[in-house]
Parts: structure tokens; sequence; C-alpha cells
């Protein structure tokens, strides 16, 4: 059985390896085809459980962790994400921006992805924001490494309320 909860400082940095782990290898996959590295996790990872507003939610099976989310306000936010958001004079003091989402695969379909925004959501309104924002990865359809099979999640964040944004873009 699966269980959810949200992490914030101590409790979030005590997992900050298990949410590397994880990042690593789900990210590995399409569409996100990233190499991490446990050194590069570890520089990267740490300014969310620093962030004043930073957000973790964990999805575990018994003891150990199968899905991470992240989360933080767009004005705690690295520069190269928050430039689309400035160039069109948005107010980022009013925006959370929601970090990766990761989950094993064999624990997809189970309802993990809906509670990761759920929990977002309401630690977004426990802050104080009245909007949240994601970036998701975009590639060429005709990439070659994308599978057959392969389904967008456009249509999950629709049924969220989520509406792309091509206007906002940020380059990682």
């Amino acid at each position: 059985m699966l269980t959810i909860a949200r992490l914030t400082g101590d409790e979030m940095r005590a997992r900050l390896d298990d949410l590397a782990r994880l990042r690593i290898a789900v990210f590995r996959a399409w569409p996100y085809l990233y190499k991490g590295t446990m050194e590069h996790e570890r520089e990267y990872l740490p300014r969310y459980a620093e962030a004043r507003t930073g957000t973790l939610v964990v999805a575990r099976d018994g003891e150990k962790i199968v899905g991470a989310s992240t989360a933080l306000g767009l004005d705690e936010e690295s520069d190269y994400v928050r430039t689309p958001f400035e160039k069109a004079g948005m107010d980022l003091a009013q925006i959370f921006y929601f970090g990766e989402s990761v989950l094993l695969p064999e624990y997809r379909g189970q309802g993990v992805g809906v509670r990761f925004f759920e929990e977002r959501e309401a630690a977004a309104r426990a802050h104080g924001y009245r909007e949240a924002a994601f970036c998701g990865v975009v590639r060429p359809d005709d990439h070659p490494a994308r599978p057959a099979d392969y389904v967008p999640l456009d249509a999950f964040w629709a049924r969220r309320g989520y509406a792309k944004r091509p206007d906002l873009v940020a380059t990682f």
C-alpha cells in the first residue's frame, strides 16, 4: 500500500539522496533523456530544503520511497526558470513552481500523480501563492528516441486545470 507525505526542512533534507536516486533512474527515460550523477544531484537538490517554501512530496511503499515531487515559490527558483515569467510581466511572488515529479514505472496508474498535484497545490495555498506553474519537456514528435507507445501527459495536466503556455519557455 502506498502512502503519500509532504516533507519540509530537515525531514526533506534527510530524503534528498532518495530523491536524487529516483531522478537519476526515472529521468534516464523518454522524454527526459537525462544522465544525472549523484554529485550533480547533491549540488542541485538542497535548494529545495533551504528555500522558505521548499516542498517535497514522497510516495512510499512501506519504508521505500518510490516516487517524489518538488515545489517552491517561483520567486525562490533559479534564474533560468524565472526569466520567461519575468519577461511576460508576471508577479513571481504569486506563482508556486512545481519542480519534478518522478515515480517508478511499476507504481504509475494508481493516482499518485494526482496526489502529487494535490499536495503541491495545498503547499502553494499554505504559503499564500495564488497560481501554480511547471515546465514540461518539449521534444520533437519525430525524435529518434521517442518510444512508439509514448503517451504525453498533456491530457492529465489539462484534467488538473493546467494549460500549455507556448509563450513561456525555459531552457534547461
